[in-house]
């Protein structure tokens, strides 16, 4: 029971395939992985053990990134470009397939060496580089995807991209996270993404090869089976657990337009009894601010417990996202007269704010979900999507694992152990009041205040500029439409 609350809401079956998911598969391992130093590690580590093919769908792969700037012997290369070539040449029977969004790709341009290799794979008769245009104008492919050998894939919320790698220390002033190139510093960053072997792999082979053919035209044959490419010293956190693949798609020429991730989000809320946790890199989503706020006027209602990065990356985004983000807010606020709703931010031990492009949900201990998708509109239903979901039913050992995960995440933000974290939780019966015993001086989580925002701010929010629904709603959103907007 939960800070005085007397009824429980019947349990609901969320996970309902052709509705808030695609597919349901069994993972004969599943991993959930906190962070980029981890994942890279782990990628790497799957990909030495490749036999027949890796295949990479992702937002952005920047071909400078060291996979493991730790790593001093010298075995193989450390920049992901020169390791997949060396993979490649080292491996005969090895093919490896890239796609990449292709507006992303205006901006890789003007990375040094990027297309000096992009180039080089041109040559090479067993790699190939795709870019993805199979979208709506405006739109992007947000997937971070690898599959390899349709055994293991990962699948989640990490780019194989520059300034994601950090740990999980989140130091104020880490040597190891430079910018390739310009060896620039950036700050401390935050995110997840998740491993799965056995059928949920190749499930997730089958939509990756689906989303090549969309993009290139080129039907690519699944690799033969055998192969056990599980990274050394990655952790199982679950065996033979059912594993749900919910997607979005916009529609775009034949291809119908495909929401379970929207209907994933919105049954998951309506089905809470006691919490909602949210990570997410926006807060901007129309239709989850509304599933909220109805759950917050219930007075035996969940509590709410959202985690977001301080400001958004970049000026036009904060100004964008950040705007939509205190409006949502200021609704919420409104319909929060039971006190259940609670926005943090994450801090390093010196108070710099933690970006957290993170994108997770826990709903009690029955449910959890990792992938690519934010809480803003495009997210719904403009961009493409892939998240992985679990739910607990009556297993208990996976309600565990469930309440184990946001442990471990909450006790990265609050600079304590899992254990303290779970101890906590339980004692109090409620997420926000565990947070804010443990909150604190130095690594914590500090509550997140909307900025004041204008006229012209309000306008954007309100009309979704560059963050729109659906496809068609793009070009009317745009500031020429909104002549409040040059007031």
């Amino acid at each position: 029971m939960q800070r005085g609350r007397t009824t429980e809401r019947a349990a609901v079956q969320v996970l309902r395939p052709g509705h808030t998911c695609w597919r349901i598969e069994q993972a004969d391992r599943l991993a959930l992985i906190i962070d980029a130093a981890d994942y890279f590690r782990a990628v790497r580590s799957a990909m030495l053990k490749a036999q027949h093919s890796i295949l990479m769908i992702g937002w952005d792969f920047d071909t400078r990134i060291e996979l493991d700037p730790t790593d001093g012997t010298g075995e193989y290369p450390r920049r992901l470009g020169a390791f997949l070539t060396w993979l490649a040449e080292t491996k005969p029977g090895l093919h490896i397939n890239i796609l990449k969004w292709d507006l992303g790709m205006v901006k890789a341009l003007w990375r040094g060496t990027t297309i000096f290799r992009v180039a080089q794979w041109a040559l090479h008769e067993r790699i190939t580089f795709k870019l993805d245009s199979a979208h709506p104008p405006g739109a992007a492919q947000h997937h971070k995807i690898v599959v390899i050998d349709d055994a293991v894939a990962f699948c989640g919320g990490i780019d194989m991209t520059g300034d994601r790698w950090d740990t999980s220390e989140h130091l104020d002033d880490d040597p190891r996270r430079r910018r390739p190139f310009t060896r620039r510093a950036y700050g401390p960053w935050h995110d997840a993404t998740t491993a799965a072997s056995g059928a949920a792999a190749k499930a997730l082979g089958d939509y990756a090869r689906e989303r090549w053919r969309r993009a290139s035209g080129q039907v690519l044959v699944p690799p033969p089976a055998g192969s056990d490419p599980w990274p050394e010293g990655l952790h199982v956190d679950m065996a033979d657990v059912a594993v749900a693949i919910a997607r979005t798609i916009p529609a775009y020429n034949t291809q119908k337009e495909v929401r379970e991730v929207e209907a994933l989000y919105v049954t998951a809320i309506a089905s809470a009894r006691r919490s909602v946790y949210l990570e997410s890199q926006y807060f901007a989503s129309r239709v989850i601010a509304e599933a909220i706020a109805k759950r917050l006027g219930e007075p035996d209602g969940p509590e709410f417990v959202i985690i977001n990065p301080d400001s958004a990356e970049g000026w036009l985004e904060e100004e964008l996202m950040g705007s939509a983000r205190a409006r949502l807010l200021a609704m919420l606020g409104r319909s929060d007269c039971f006190k259940r709703l609670r926005v943090y931010t994450p801090v390093t031990e010196g108070g710099q704010p933690i970006y957290v492009h993170a994108k997770i949900m826990i709903v009690d201990d029955r449910l959890l979900r990792v992938g690519s998708s934010n809480l803003n509109n495009r997210s719904m239903g403009y961009d493409t999507e892939c998240d992985l979901a679990l739910e607990a039913d009556n297993d208990t050992h996976l309600s565990r694992t469930i309440q184990g995960f946001r442990a471990r995440l909450l006790a990265e933000h609050l600079g304590t152990s899992a254990e303290q974290v779970a101890t906590i939780v339980s004692e109090r019966q409620s997420l926000i009041a565990a947070i804010e015993q443990l909150s604190g001086s130095g690594r914590s989580l500090r509550p997140f205040v909307p900025p004041q925002i204008n006229d012209a701010e309000k306008e954007l929010a309100d009309h979704e500029v560059l963050d729109p629904e659906r496809p068609r709603s793009l070009w009317h959103s745009l500031p020429w439409h909104r002549p409040l907007i040059f007031r």
